[in-house]
């Protein structure tokens, strides 16, 4: 993720300051996502969604969705969790990434924030 180092998610976590941010912060506006993370959403959505455009309407709407529940930091604190938990073989080096409940609440938001916009794009 560009702008984002693995210390300083590791020193946010260990500071609580994720788990402060995550628990107080504002909704986003959409328009604060980068223009490459949001064609990067709306890509992979379109490939896991039949690539037509009626996908590619619904992926629109769903990282709107997304973006006006998750700040843009937010939202890359919880793909960076996602992604450093596929890391294979990354034994007690990796557990941060699944045991911490700061990396909990962030993928737990991120969670709720997808599947809210799946009942309002998708259905």
């Amino acid at each position: 993720m560009p702008g984002l180092s693995l210390r300083r998610l590791v020193g946010a976590m260990g500071a609580g300051a994720v788990v402060a941010l995550a628990s107080t912060a504002t909704p986003a506006r959409a328009n604060d996502y980068p223009t490459i993370a949001v064609a990067d959403y709306v890509l992979g959505c379109m490939a896991a969604n039949g690539d037509t455009g009626e996908a590619l309407r619904q992926c629109a709407c769903s990282i709107d969705v997304v973006a006006s529940l998750l700040s843009y930091d937010d939202y890359t604190l919880a793909e960076t969790v996602l992604r450093m938990r596929q890391v294979a073989g990354g034994g007690e080096k990796m557990a941060i990434f699944r045991e911490t409940p700061a990396t909990k609440v962030m993928v737990e938001r991120l969670r709720r924030a997808q599947v809210e916009a799946e009942v309002r794009c998708f259905y």
